[in-house]
């Protein structure tokens, strides 16, 4: 499993970094079973640690020809887009057409029971994480859910699942103004972790 230190090292994304009988082999955890048209995220054990997995092989015959794969570059692209923020998790690679890999950010939802346990700089820079992406033209759209953001075990938030982020380009008025208008739904989503965890 050389190639996931090479990438830990600073090589670009490529694919070939486990193949499905490893997965098999060395799978952890079901982090998320997920539903008719979504990806399992799996937790799989390498020699240079834990990854995840999402992946859409256990789906339908027409989820794994035409919507996983479609799925899956939309969200890579997106990891590639946001690659270097401090929020986001870094891909690693691919699998095949219908799994990718991601750097695994050990972590706890969100949520009420978390009220007042966070460190002070966890939602100010909760906030710095959505600004940095959406001056990158990236909104994610779905941060109210659960399960899209982490309180990490180093304290650090971790912004999750790009399958229905939108991307602009930010140097256009075009881009710019769509960024401003679909970005509130992204800050209305900050503004109700602010109400729960505070």
């Amino acid at each position: 499993m050389g190639g996931v230190s090479e990438l830990r090292a600073g090589r670009p994304p490529s694919e070939g970094l486990l193949c499905r009988s490893e997965i098999e082999k060395s799978a952890k955890e079901m982090l998320h079973r997920g539903g008719w048209g979504n990806p399992d995220v799996l937790l799989v054990q390498t020699e240079a640690g834990p990854v995840v997995v999402k992946d859409f092989s256990p789906r339908s015959g027409w989820v794994r020809r035409w919507l996983g794969p479609w799925s899956l570059r939309r969200e890579e692209q997106a990891y590639r887009h946001l690659e270097g923020l401090a929020a986001v998790p870094r891909l690693l690679g691919r699998v095949d057409e219908l799994a990718i890999i991601l750097e695994y950010r050990p972590g706890v939802l969100l949520s009420r029971s978390l009220r007042g346990t966070l460190p002070a700089e966890f939602l100010p820079e909760l906030q710095t994480g959505v600004e940095d992406m959406h001056a990158r033209g990236l909104v994610h759209l779905d941060l109210r859910h659960r399960s899209n953001v982490l309180a990490g075990e180093d304290g650090h938030p971790v912004l999750l699942d790009f399958a229905t982020a939108l991307r602009f380009n930010p140097t256009t008025w075009w881009g710019r103004w769509a960024v401003s208008l679909l970005g509130r739904i992204d800050l209305r989503a900050l503004d109700k972790w602010r109400a729960r965890v505070v």
